[in-house]
């Protein structure tokens, strides 16, 4: 455990993906498991682009981290986990006082789901108010399950490759079709390279401006203000996925019934007939 100083606790704790892994090799060497040791690796990567540009937790970061994560639709047993993990970094650099103590419930208020008719309702909001990039939001988080904090990850680069490599190692895909709409977005934006969305002083948008564009739309549109968020949208998208893999599952089992089929008429152990029944028992 390292050894801290008053100086450097009232500047905070550094997070850097230097000092992750140094965290992540003691808790190796303390016997932690694989399984457990990739939670706090996916939880301080999340942690790290939540934090500010210079990078310190500070007194009261964790409780907002946590509110942000569970704004994004996390399960309340993810961000527990989650903040296990940044708990056990600052043990490790010996600044238990910005910890967060307390485990989260696991049932919590039901969030309000966005329809997929709502959904629709508000592409055709955006478009008639011609609010292209609210559009585009809207759109980025129905179709791809992002967070709030992976925004910036949408570049001019990943959409050209069409698909979004996040700081987690995931590679997220895009669609053809929207990847056209991203980049003509950007052009006409002046966005020559890197992230697309941007505020009006050409900074990548914050947590509040996605949030508070999205809301807006939500109003203009008609809709419950309560789901004018990037959570229900990623709610939508899981719903769809699940929705499109059972159906692909119910597909594949159609799919492996008519080959059997087919090979049974030609290999298949036929039932002997009378005629081969005596000819067996002769």
């Amino acid at each position: 455990m390292k050894i801290k100083t008053q100086k450097k606790a009232d500047a905070g704790v550094p997070l850097s993906p230097g000092e992750m892994e140094s965290f992540l090799e003691d808790m190796r060497a303390r016997g932690r498991v694989e399984d457990t040791l990739d939670w706090y690796r996916r939880g301080l990567r999340k942690l790290y682009l939540f934090l500010p540009e210079e990078k310190r937790i500070r007194r009261g970061t964790l409780a907002g981290w946590r509110g942000a994560l569970l704004a994004e639709g996390y399960a309340s047993s993810t961000v527990n986990l989650f903040l296990s993990g940044a708990n056990s970094y600052l043990e490790y650099l010996g600044f238990r006082e910005f910890q967060l103590t307390g485990q989260l419930k696991k049932e919590r208020k039901l969030q309000p789901e966005l329809t997929r008719n709502e959904y629709l309702h508000l592409l055709r909001t955006a478009k008639a108010l011609e609010r292209e990039r609210t559009y585009l939001l809207v759109k980025i988080f129905a179709s791809t399950g992002l967070s709030v904090q992976e925004i910036g990850c949408v570049s001019v680069e990943s959409v050209r490759q069409g698909r979004i490599l996040l700081p987690d190692g995931r590679a997220v895909h895009l669609a053809p079709c929207f990847c056209v709409e991203l980049l003509e977005y950007a052009a006409r934006e002046g966005i020559r390279s890197g992230p697309i969305f941007l505020d009006r002083g050409g900074k990548p948008m914050s947590r509040t401006n996605v949030t508070g564009s999205i809301k807006q739309l939500c109003l203009a549109a008609g809709i419950p203000e309560e789901k004018g968020n990037p959570r229900c949208l990623r709610k939508l998208y899981l719903a769809t996925k699940a929705n499109v893999e059972a159906n692909i599952s119910v597909l594949v089992e159609q799919a492996m019934d008519r080959i059997l089929e087919r090979e049974q008429q030609d290999v298949g152990w036929e039932s002997p007939g009378p005629e081969d029944e005596r000819r067996r028992r002769a």
